[in-house]
């Protein structure tokens, strides 16, 4: 039986988070010391650590059949890949950045200014899109010194909470793109790895529903369910279970986390009480 490459980030939080995912797909992968290749004990799948710039091109290559990379990645290298599946996590931001005593937040700041980055390809993208010519100094690490060191006037480079832009006397002014973690494939599987593709995504999807969900618990007049329910976004229907007391029940349902704290006044006001949320480990529809 074939098995599915994957290619995950050789080391970084990428690798923790993408090991992680699969782990709670139920892929048991025993990684040794030192090795660049394993392969799961229970999937017909095959994990190749590799550095996060080279995955793109090994994608459009068919070195590897898929992988769990930052979208800013493959955006950058401008390689074809298709992207199949959004991860959730690793999120982050390609942003404009000046110095802090620099006012100006537009982009036309910009015009016949000096840019250090190391998105080049993106950050050529933007410029053009937005009619303003820059001169673009290409650099691998370290893009925050640069205007500190006179090498340029601002940087484009990748931001997540904006303390590294902070402490180098930074500010962000433009947000390019959004960015995450993705499951992106090889645009020429064949049909039996394409079959095991569509397995893994399934289980994927189950996690990520689950992370996103929780289990609602809560204690509802009998006579106001159908006021209750109307809030509560339900999967097909609330489980409703008659509790001792005469005219309560107990109502069960899911509902995206995010949403919940937006509800509850809505939910109390309906008259339910004691509401438990309870985490959900897989959520399969």
């Amino acid at each position: 039986m074939n098995k599915l490459k994957i290619a995950i980030q050789k080391s970084g939080r990428l690798n923790q988070d993408s090991l992680e995912l699969l782990k709670d797909c139920g892929i048991k992968i025993d990684n040794g010391k030192d090795q660049l290749k394993v392969s799961a004990r229970n999937f017909p799948l095959e994990v190749l650590y590799l550095r996060n710039s080279d995955i793109p091109q090994y994608i459009e290559d068919g070195v590897v059949d898929i992988a769990i990379i930052g979208e800013n990645i493959l955006i950058e290298k401008q390689k074809q890949a298709e992207v199949v599946e959004k991860l959730g996590f690793a999120k982050c931001r390609v942003s404009l950045a000046v110095p802090k005593r620099i006012e100006i937040d537009e982009a036309a700041y910009f015009n016949g200014k000096k840019i250090a980055t190391s998105y080049p390809n993106t950050l050529q993208t933007y410029l053009k899109k937005n009619n303003i010519e820059a001169d673009i100094h290409v650099i691998s690490g370290s893009v925050e010194i640069a205007p500190n060191i006179g090498l340029a006037d601002g940087v484009c480079d990748i931001v997540s909470s904006g303390s590294t832009l902070f402490k180098n006397g930074l500010r962000e002014t433009q947000v390019i793109l959004k960015s995450e973690a993705v499951l992106a494939k090889n645009r020429n599987l064949n049909a039996e790895k394409e079959a095991i593709l569509e397995k893994l995504i399934f289980r994927i999807q189950a996690v990520l529903r689950a992370k996103n969900s929780r289990y609602v618990l809560m204690n509802v007049p009998t006579s106001k369910i159908d006021e209750v329910t109307a809030i509560l976004p339900v999967l097909r229907s609330p489980t409703i279970l008659p509790l001792a007391q005469e005219g309560w029940s107990s109502l069960h349902s899911v509902i995206e986390e995010e949403k919940f704290w937006n509800n509850i006044d809505a939910l109390k006001n309906a008259g339910a009480e004691g509401i438990l949320v309870v985490p959900i480990d897989k959520m399969v529809l």
